[in-house]
């Protein structure tokens, strides 16, 4: 059963001291409200809330009159119906169908969204999805029901294999390149966000309380997304991270930029470049920084907050890099890209193999696991893998970064030990060591 009647929301009265009269729609002890353009004040309501100005009464009546019609019209179909649904349908709101879904126009303005909210992160990755849909079907004009199981069969043949993009540039120009085909970890990547796109679409339209399935299939069920393959590629040596350090690039250059911001992340442990770029101006004051990694932010409960000392051989690049790199690039993805070239050609330089900027977090952590042989819970402690509201022990124990710092100092003793054993004539496993001189212990064990 189903009833329609005039009321107002009393906790809904406007500044001017009035209420919008509103039709609520009963349906199964639930009820949804339709808008009206008639208001009343407190001299044309009861003490109970209920209208009794005249007037408005019968202005109201010939539309409630007009609801009860329609409801009778609907006969058994009325038992499929939630209130929320009935309100809609009185009001002659069209009923959305999978069919009117555009992945594209959804996936655009969930991209504003994040954006809005500072997961520059995501709304990349929710671009490339969408981007890559357009290039697949060759059109703007995506709906919710292409996107079948068998669809994704062949989206991922297409993702695999080497193709021609078109992209605009920074200033709006058609730019185009030739790209690879994606490997399983790209393609793990990409196709978990377009999953994260259809759930979007799905908990948008979907109302299981009120028994609205809009979007009904759900291809990714059968789909099986590829399992991420752990990366052959070898760690930086301490002489690599070292020669990184040293080399010698063109005042101004991408290569120094590579240099500098790489060491720093290396000196910051592993801190990423787009929290380099959120930087603030350097104060000669601070002689540490605090910050939330931005990465997993919104996904913990500590919002991946970390403080970090500021170490002597940080500071200068510190100091010259902070609150500068946004006037310098208009957004984080200009600085990867750049990063990106000047790592490269210090890696042609060197001879270090598909060199990445990602390199100086992954030495780091392998410095600080392998060669000073921290515990795992302490490295990923230092490097913000840890989220620190997790552990129920966490309210016993104060909350200090003490145990970051001693791994950050001793993983940096590291480059003093090296470059003390280079003084000395010590490479690799050779170790002549003039009895005259006492070198550290931690040297004689050192493989560079």
């Amino acid at each position: 059963m189903a009833t329609v009647h005039a009321v107002i929301l009393p906790l809904k009265k406007r500044k001017d001291g009035t209420w919008n009269v509103k039709i609520r729609v009963n349906k199964d002890g639930s009820s949804s409200y339709i808008e009206t353009s008639h208001f009343v004040n407190s001299r044309q309501i009861w003490k109970k809330n209920q209208i009794k100005d005249p007037g408005i009464l019968a202005m109201i009546e010939p539309v409630l009159t007009q609801y009860r019609k329609k409801i009778g019209d609907l006969a058994s179909k009325l038992d499929t119906y939630s209130a929320a649904k009935l309100a809609d349908y009185l009001i002659g709101k069209k009923e959305i169908k999978a069919e009117d879904i555009n992945v594209v126009a959804f996936g655009r303005k969930r991209i504003e969204e994040l954006t809005q909210a500072n997961r520059l992160g995501s709304a990349k990755n929710m671009q490339t999805v969408v981007n890559s849909l357009i290039d697949f079907f060759g059109t703007e004009d995506i709906r919710i029901n292409d996107i079948r199981f068998k669809m994704l069969l062949k989206y991922e043949a297409f993702l695999r294999k080497p193709r021609v993009q078109i992209r605009l540039d920074q200033f709006q120009r058609p730019q185009t390149r030739a790209i690879d085909g994606l490997t399983n970890n790209g393609l793990h990547n990409h196709m978990r966000d377009f999953r994260i796109l259809f759930n979007n679409i799905k908990e948008f339209y979907n109302d299981e309380d009120e028994e609205v399935i809009v979007v009904k299939h759900y291809p990714f069920k059968k789909y099986k997304i590829p399992q991420v393959l752990p990366k052959e590629k070898p760690k930086l040596t301490i002489a690599q991270v070292a020669a990184i350090r040293d080399f010698k690039a063109e005042p101004g250059s991408r290569a120094e930029l590579a240099r500098d911001l790489f060491m720093l992340s290396f000196y910051l442990c592993g801190m990423n470049a787009v929290d380099m770029y959120k930087l603030p101006p350097a104060d000669d004051s601070n002689i540490r920084i605090g910050y939330n990694r931005s990465k997993t932010a919104s996904r913990r409960r500590d919002q991946a907050y970390i403080n970090i000392l500021i170490p002597e051989e940080a500071r200068p690049i510190y100091t010259k890099y902070a609150g500068t790199l946004q006037k310098r690039y208009a957004s984080h993805s200009g600085l990867d890209h750049a990063l990106a070239f000047g790592i490269k050609k210090i890696g042609a330089a060197l001879g270090h193999s598909d060199p990445e900027f990602y390199d100086a977090r992954h030495a780091f952590g392998d410095f600080a696991r392998n060669r000073c042989r921290f515990s795992m819970d302490d490295v990923g402690l230092s490097m913000n893998h840890k989220d620190q509201s997790n552990r129920v022990t966490d309210i016993y124990v104060a909350k200090n970064w003490d145990i970051i710092d001693e791994v950050q100092s001793k993983v940096i003793g590291l480059l003093s030990c090296y470059d003390l054993a280079t003084a000395l004539g010590i490479t690799g496993d050779r170790i002549e060591v003039p009895s005259e001189i006492t070198v550290k212990p931690e040297i004689l064990r050192m493989q560079f």
